[in-house]
């Protein structure tokens, strides 16, 4: 079975869609790596643990860099819970907070 990168809903749609092109761009490359390789050879520099369940979606453009968190879910998937601009070195602890708080919505 292969892996599937989708969003939690449209909230996190809209916060995909307000990206600057070439970061969407980047959100859709790191996706299809996922979707070809698998989660677990997708690594550093397009992925990265942040804590728990929550890994991030690396993307940087020529605006500045942003972060899709995500978790993994029953059935080989990737669901997407939170999309950001960076703004920090540190990814803001309110942002994961919010991104777990999303992924306690995803039916495992």
């Amino acid at each position: 079975m292969a892996w599937t990168v989708e969003t939690l809903n449209e909230v996190v749609d809209a916060e995909l869609e307000k990206l600057p092109a070439d970061m969407r761009a980047r959100f859709r490359y790191i996706s299809q790596l996922i979707e070809e390789f698998g989660f677990q050879r997708v690594r550093e520099p397009h992925v990265k643990h942040v804590q728990g369940p929550l890994w991030e979606m690396r993307m940087k453009g020529r605006d500045g860099i942003s972060r899709a968190l995500y978790v993994t879910a029953v059935g080989q998937r990737v669901v997407v819970v939170r999309v950001f601009i960076k703004k920090t070195q540190k990814t803001p602890n309110r942002e994961i907070q919010l991104a777990m708080k999303r992924a306690k919505e995803i039916s495992q």
